[in-house]
């Protein structure tokens, strides 16, 4: 299936020192409850994205155990899935319960698993982080927030 994505907001050239900014401006343009999946390559800031996005609680990143639950948030990292079949055995629905955030690393390639799982209850969300073309020792993120339509 592909997506029909709108775009909601952007931000460009934003820094290391701009992010809080972002996460807050990210929080106040999405409709909770809202599944937010962070897409961009290797590198790009998705973590630390989701590590700002929960700055109080100190997470940490849930590439190994896949899900971290905390308070009213859900941050998972789908990069060690190889299929949706491993996606089935998550159970996803149950953490999610109460949610008002689930923000999901690498998700968009089980989008239609997602919002099966999780259904109608949620909006849903790409934040696409891009990297800039700065230099190297003071690099830029370009965030671009789009609501998925289902």
């Amino acid at each position: 299936m592909i997506a029909d994505l709108a775009l909601v907001g952007s931000w460009k050239k934003a820094q290391e020192h701009d992010i809080s900014c972002v996460t807050t401006e990210v929080k106040n343009s999405v409709e909770i409850p809202a599944v937010i999946i962070l897409s961009g390559v290797v590198g790009a800031g998705k973590t630390t994205f989701a590590k700002n996005f929960l700055a109080k609680y100190q997470i940490v990143s849930p590439t190994y155990s896949i899900i971290n639950e905390v308070d009213d948030l859900l941050h998972a990292d789908f990069f060690r899935l190889k299929s949706a079949s491993e996606f089935e055995h998550l159970e996803l629905g149950l953490y999610s319960e109460d949610k008002n955030y689930v923000l999901i690393e690498w998700g968009m390639d089980y989008l239609n698993e997602i919002q099966n799982e999780l259904g109608d209850s949620f909006n849903y969300y790409q934040l696409r982080i891009e990297l800039g073309e700065s230099l190297a020792y003071r690099p830029d993120r370009n965030y671009y927030l789009e609501h998925i339509s289902q």
